[in-house]
């Protein structure tokens, strides 16, 4: 019968393997790790992780439920770079994220996410049309997220971006450039909307100097 006590036995159980089963610095699969700092918890259920060696995480940060977080193309890949992924301290990456590298993605301190954000270094070719997408070049660009910055729900990092420091990447955005230090950023491709300067507070978008946007 729906809902009697068999749901309630069921749901504990659940619950015992979420706080059970996750991935700490001192288990058998936080081993597996470049570096996974004190603190810090990759949480249950994950979705994909390979080529652990590659991926470095800081102390105290948090990766929830169904993230996806790998390096290279599959399993037993030898990848160019070490790290190929780094997370700082203090990060906080939101349920059902996909963080995907191939060549640098470099997340800094203190870094939060929403639900669902993806981030990837690597894209793909489409210089020939008689040839399927899948199997043209795969050019790979790094990326960089500066620290306490807050990427919100469903937003997109695509390779070559760089996000700088204590910006605000408003949801569904999807980052393909530079955004500067102190800014908001929305929109796909994300825009710069305000930005803080230390003279003058936050400023409109449209009386940001140019080169402050392309820096």
């Amino acid at each position: 019968m729906i809902g009697d006590w068999r749901g309630d036995v069921f749901a504990d159980i659940w619950r015992w393997f979420c706080a059970n089963a996750a991935i700490g610095p001192a288990s058998r699969r936080g081993k597996k790790f470049g570096k996974f700092g004190v603190g810090s918890i990759i949480l249950f259920p994950s979705t994909t992780i390979f080529n652990e060696e590659y991926v470095h995480i800081g102390s105290n940060t948090m990766i929830g439920p169904h993230v996806a977080l790998s390096a290279g193309m599959m399993p037993g890949q030898q990848c160019l770079t070490n790290p190929v992924i780094r997370i700082g301290d203090r990060c906080l990456i939101g349920r059902g994220s996909g963080i995907v590298g191939h060549f640098s993605i470099d997340i800094g301190d203190d870094v939060w996410t929403g639900h669902h954000v993806y981030i990837t270094d690597q894209s793909h070719g489409y210089e020939d049309i008689t040839i399927p997408i899948s199997r043209q070049t795969q050019p790979e660009r790094a990326v960089s997220i500066g620290v306490g910055s807050w990427l919100g729900h469903g937003v997109v990092v695509l390779p070559g971006a760089r996000i700088g420091k204590h910006v605000a990447v408003g949801a569904n955005s999807v980052v393909t450039g530079v955004l500067p230090d102190y800014c908001v950023a929305v929109g796909s491709p994300a825009r710069v909307i305000k930005q803080y300067h230390e003279n003058e507070g936050w400023t409109p978008a449209k009386e940001i100097p140019r080169e402050n946007l392309n820096r």
